[in-house]
């Protein structure tokens, strides 16, 4: 590769990848206003939680369209896209009078980080050289697993000397340097070897995961009730009827068959633990701050800050150190130091004080940010060429689902204590953080059996 063209590449990549960035970080920037926004509207923490919710539902949805997009739309014009609808979803939010309007607007921005995630990863896995692979990949983990991190941070700071409605204003110039950006050095040209696309299958898809997310939403207001029952039924019913329109249609939404592998099976349930884990405390822990610790918003969304500096420091290191070892041993000392870092939480939590959230939130950190990136990358190389955007899009709609689920259960257990535990409201939101804190540590050991597991069958299938 040419250095100019190499230059050229790696603009393109950071164009596309500080739009994925703003939208992460306005993603979960609004999880420290959560208790402002349940007086302003006078709705439960279980209904608020729907403007994170919702806008990773909307993102998943759109990542099943992109693949095919791909194929037909040159990604120069599917960014541009994307952060004209940045743009106008950050200004309805930040204009709105009432909660659906604000939901409206975060919906609008899902769709831009729909779109620019997949082509940033489309950019790196089709133009950069295998060589600096690992390093790429790194970059961009660390732009979608920074920006989550740093968005508590990034509104903490904002509610400080602001209203939350500032927190999409501030993002606008950046939207729009984003944009520029793209049409100056995005220029991959689409496959075009697909002729059709699959509305029907997209619309039971995201049918489906509605429904299985609202399931879960429901627990924070009625438990394990007849209704939580019935939704996740029909979640399923529907994701049934997806996979047999997918699979028997004359078109495709997803290539389905790239999880006949059990390698990228065990790499996708990893990818999904991770993600859920990580947007999952990155409510958990502003909210318990605040409702258990007395912290202001300010200080709340700090107790993420370290970490994510770590996770910053480590993403590139930990692509160079699977380009030099291979993916194997940065993926399994991260899934350690996730379990550990998760396991703090819930053994330390009677005497959490934020500085040992922080320390936790560290080890978390540093090991969610040696195996995230890594694990689509090595799922990349399983399979050929011509599968690694179905790889892509299908590993990018995974993240986002993980990260709405986590967002749905990890409320919905602090909502639920809230509503029906006994004692101080304080008392009641430490009742809904233990949940939390054992659940992730319990898919912290789940995650390194599954990382076990996969390499055993790698190991073994390149001996055979």
């Amino acid at each position: 590769m040419k250095q100019s063209d190499s230059k050229n590449t790696t603009l393109a990549i950071l164009s596309v990848g500080l739009l994925t960035f703003i939208g992460i970080l306005n993603e979960t920037s609004m999880n420290v206003t959560y208790p402002i926004l349940v007086k302003q509207f006078g709705a439960p923490l279980s209904t608020i939680q729907w403007i994170t919710t919702g806008y990773l539902l909307t993102v998943t949805i759109i990542m099943g369209t992109t693949a095919y997009l791909l194929r037909q739309i040159p990604a120069r014009w599917l960014h541009l896209g994307a952060g004209v609808a940045f743009i106008l979803g950050s200004c309805l939010a930040a204009l709105s009078n009432n909660f659906s309007l604000l939901l409206i607007g975060r919906i609008i921005q899902g769709i831009a980080t729909g779109f620019s995630t997949p082509i940033m990863f489309q950019l790196i896995f089709t133009q950069v050289p295998k060589e600096k692979l690992g390093l790429m990949t790194g970059v961009a983990g660390m732009i979608i697993s920074l920006a989550p991190a740093l968005g508590p941070t990034y509104g903490g700071i904002v509610l400080s000397f602001a209203s939350w409605r500032m927190i999409f204003w501030l993002l606008l110039p950046l939207a729009l340097i984003s944009i520029l950006g793209g049409q100056l050095y995005v220029r991959n040209r689409p496959m075009g070897n697909q002729t059709s696309f699959s509305y029907a299958a997209l619309l039971l898809l995201g049918i489906s995961l509605f429904f299985v997310v609202y399931a879960m939403s429901i627990i924070g207001s009625q438990g394990l009730s007849a209704a939580f029952l019935i939704n996740l039924l029909i979640g399923l019913v529907f994701f049934a009827a997806f996979v047999y329109v997918n699979d028997h249609g004359k078109s495709q939404l997803l290539n389905l068959t790239i999880f006949k592998k059990p390698t990228i099976v065990l790499a996708a349930l990893t990818y999904f633990i991770l993600q859920f884990a990580n947007i999952g405390l990155s409510v958990t822990i502003p909210t318990y701050a605040e409702y258990v610790l007395s912290a202001s918003s300010l200080i709340a969304g700090l107790c993420l800050l370290p970490g994510s500096f770590v996770g910053a420091i480590i993403s590139p290191w930990a692509g160079k150190l699977a380009d030099k070892y291979g993916f194997k041993q940065p993926i399994s000392i991260g899934g350690i130091l996730f379990f550990l870092g998760n396991l703090g939480f819930a053994l330390l939590q009677p005497v959490l004080t934020p500085a040992l959230i922080i320390l936790c939130h560290v080890t978390f950190r540093a090991g969610f940010n040696l195996a995230f990136a890594n694990s689509i990358s090595n799922a990349s190389t399983l399979v050929d060429k011509k599968n690694v955007s179905d790889v892509n899009s299908a590993f990018n709609m995974i993240q986002q689902f993980a990260g709405s689920l986590g967002v749905s259960i990890a409320t919905a257990l602090i909502s639920l204590n809230q509503k029906y535990g006994q004692g101080s409201l304080a008392t009641r939101s430490y009742q809904g953080g233990k949940l939390d804190f054992c659940l992730f540590a319990l898919l912290g050991l789940i995650a390194i059996c599954l990382i076990w597991h996969n390499f055993h069958l790698q190991a073994r299938s390149t001996n055979e």
